[in-house]
């Protein structure tokens, strides 16, 4: 038979090794971090970031200034409409407004013949 290890020994090895082995990925990312080439690579990462944003900036202001712009004609199509619609309105009551200024002028004129009639008799 085989010599008996003591009953903890398997475990004291496995967490030894587990210790080793964090040590050993701690060290490597300390040495990834000092490299000068991963400092260059996180100062293009940096740039590149930077132009996305200002790129999307002046996306953004183009997008509104379109919106400005479709908003200012909408707006004014809508006051044409508008105007359009209360000259066609003013015109289909042209014939009302006339038959209605000439009633008044004949009332005017009848009243001005009444009192005429009436100083004469006095």
């Amino acid at each position: 038979m085989s010599v008996l290890k003591p009953k903890g020994a398997d475990f004291v090895e496995r967490r030894t090794a587990a210790q080793e082995a964090k040590a050993a990925l701690l060290e490597k990312m300390k040495a990834k971090q000092n490299d000068p080439a991963a400092e260059a690579r996180r100062a293009e990462r940096a740039a590149i970031v930077a132009a996305r944003e200002e790129r999307q900036a002046k996306k953004r202001a183009e997008a509104e200034a379109k919106a400005r712009e479709a908003a200012a004609q909408k707006a004014e199509k809508e006051a044409e409409r508008l105007a359009a619609e209360e000259a066609a309105k003013a015109e289909k009551n042209r014939p009302v407004a006339q038959m209605v200024a000439d009633e008044a002028a004949r009332k005017a004129a009848r009243d001005a013949k009444y009192a005429a009639r009436k100083a004469r008799k006095r």
